[in-house]
């Protein structure tokens, strides 16, 4: 395989390395002979990350970056001294979950060496007292859910991701999850941390449940991308597997009533784990087989937890929705949902059809939620070019 056969996206301002067969051997002698390499077949497997147009280059016969080096290593002493070598050669390094991040953080734009953190896959243990797991940051998030569930706990965080994404790049990316509305994000969850800085230095942050005085650095380092350091090691909140769980379901004549009858449920303090509003063209792509939905916003709601609690949670959701003009459409949508909510095919069938299927996330308060919908909306329609923008809020 010859790379040179590949048209390079990010080609400008690369580091050029005078003499890569010595830095080779000295990433080998840190992390051993067979966690090194720069195989072409290895450099090609971490052109890119999940970046929606990534797909299409690389249909194109385009590859996204290009690394020189690629590293499996497997303690934090390997990464300490990874990037002491870096600093003292001046080569860029990039931390790499697996590869699922959306906005091109482990594309290896400038060359340089990947540190690949899927050898940190351990689950350290549960504390049932504290209702805390430690693990290791390269664990596949589906993975930990699945320790946890069998264990009979919840990380109560599941981004869409979660098949294919490490505890590190949720913590890298500041991620929230479909549960957040329950559970948190994942600022929320963390307790305590081991990271090594950028030229080498390993610090750790102490699980604590909240300190009282001075700045908290460690959160300096959640959404830092990698730019700040590694993360290597995080002690997480947990909660008992949900005894009960309610699946409710409404469509409403306008994305406003959707929006009122939503913060209305939460400013009652009541906190569905999910809540997913739907605007009519995104209603008709998920749930067009749902007669009561056709030409309205369907929201869809999770409760679980404690059964008496749930109880009172559906309750008052359901009221809340029929006093906003919601029409009940049953379980059937939430099943819908549940079952295909990992399925993200539009990413990977789109670019044979040389279209982009991408992603814009905002944030808003309730008194400008309707009017930002809107306007987004009315304002991507005006891009020459796009065939469809959906939306939806969760």
């Amino acid at each position: 395989m010859n790379l040179k056969e590949f048209g390079l996206i990010y080609d400008e301002n690369r580091v050029k390395i005078e003499d890569k067969s010595v830095i080779e051997s000295k990433l080998k002698e840190i992390v051993g002979e067979s966690n090194a390499s720069s195989k072409n077949i290895d450099l090609l497997a971490y052109t890119k990350d999940s970046t929606l147009i990534g797909f299409n280059w690389l249909l194109e016969g385009k590859i996204s970056g290009l690394a020189d080096f690629i590293t499996w290593p497997e303690t934090v002493e390997h990464i300490s001294a990874i990037l002491r070598l870096a600093n003292k050669e001046k080569i860029p390094v990039i931390p790499f979950g697996e590869g699922s991040g959306v906005v091109g953080g482990a594309i290896p734009i400038w060359g340089g060496i990947i540190v690949d953190m899927k050898k940190f896959n351990r689950i350290i243990g549960v504390n049932d007292k504290d209702l805390t797991v430690t693990v290791e940051t390269g664990t596949n998030g589906m993975n930990l859910e699945r320790f946890l569930n069998a264990n009979g706990y919840t990380c109560g965080h599941i981004p869409q991701s979660l098949y294919t994404s490490s505890v590190g790049g949720w913590i890298a990316h500041r991620a929230a999850g479909q549960f957040s509305t329950k559970y948190g994000k994942i600022e929320d969850m963390v307790l305590g941390m081991e990271l090594v800085l950028p030229q080498g230095d390993i610090i750790k942050f102490k699980t604590i449940a909240k300190a009282s005085t001075g700045p908290q650095f460690d959160k300096l380092f959640i959404g830092g991308e990698g730019t700040l350091g590694i993360v290597t090691l995080a002690t997480l909140k947990i909660w008992p597997y949900p005894e009960k769980r309610a699946f409710i379901s409404y469509a409403f004549p306008t994305f406003e009533n959707s929006l009122e009858a939503t913060r209305q449920i939460l400013r009652q303090q009541i906190y569905p784990a999910v809540i997913r509003i739907y605007d009519t063209d995104e209603t008709f792509r998920h749930f067009g087989h749902i007669e009561k939905a056709k030409d309205k916003v369907m929201v869809v709601f999770i409760c679980e937890g404690n059964g008496r609690l749930v109880d009172l949670e559906e309750l008052i959701t359901k009221e809340t929705c029929e006093k906003n003009n919601g029409v009940e459409c049953g379980e059937e949508p939430v099943e819908h949902w549940f079952e295909t909510r990992f399925k993200v095919t539009d990413t990977s069938s789109t670019p044979t059809f040389k279209m982009v299927f991408d992603t814009i996330e905002i944030g808003f308060l309730w008194d400008k939620a309707a009017d930002m919908y809107h306007s987004v909306v009315e304002a991507t329609k005006k891009v020459k070019g796009v065939v469809l923008i959906t939306a939806h809020v969760s």
